[in-house]
């Protein structure tokens, strides 16, 4: 049964930095791209960024390039995005999912992803 579970979310005050953690099971994780999208209240989930499966590549949304990095650990089956200089228009619940293709290069298309963890809470206020 595939798996993932992200943690890490909390408050932080606008310029400050949080780490997202992510971990995968049930499938092979080091053969998969790996996502990061965000969903604000009363708005659509959007793409945050991603990593490909033998992190060589990384794709980031516009609103989130120099300040956030997304990296994996394959051996520990995790993915991580540091987020730093964080602004309020950051605050959302965090979504970890995995690109379904193998081997598939980063992309923005939320249909290539699936198995959406239960998401993590990040609230940037002061």
């Amino acid at each position: 049964q595939v798996r993932v579970v992200e943690s890490g979310g909390g408050l932080v005050q606008p310029g400050g930095s949080l780490r997202l953690s992510c971990v995968a099971s049930g499938y092979t994780f080091s053969l998969h791209t790996m996502g990061w999208f965000r969903q604000a209240p009363g708005k659509e989930r959007e793409f945050v960024a991603a990593i490909s499966w033998t992190a060589s590549s990384t794709l980031y949304a516009d609103s989130v390039k120099g300040r956030f990095t997304v990296a994996r650990d394959n051996a520990k089956n995790t993915v991580y995005l540091q987020m730093n200089s964080l602004k309020p228009e950051d605050t959302g619940v965090y979504y970890c999912a995995r690109d379904l293709r193998t081997f598939g290069d980063v992309t923005t298309r939320s249909w290539h992803y699936g198995n959406w963890g239960q998401g993590t809470q990040v609230t940037v206020s002061s």
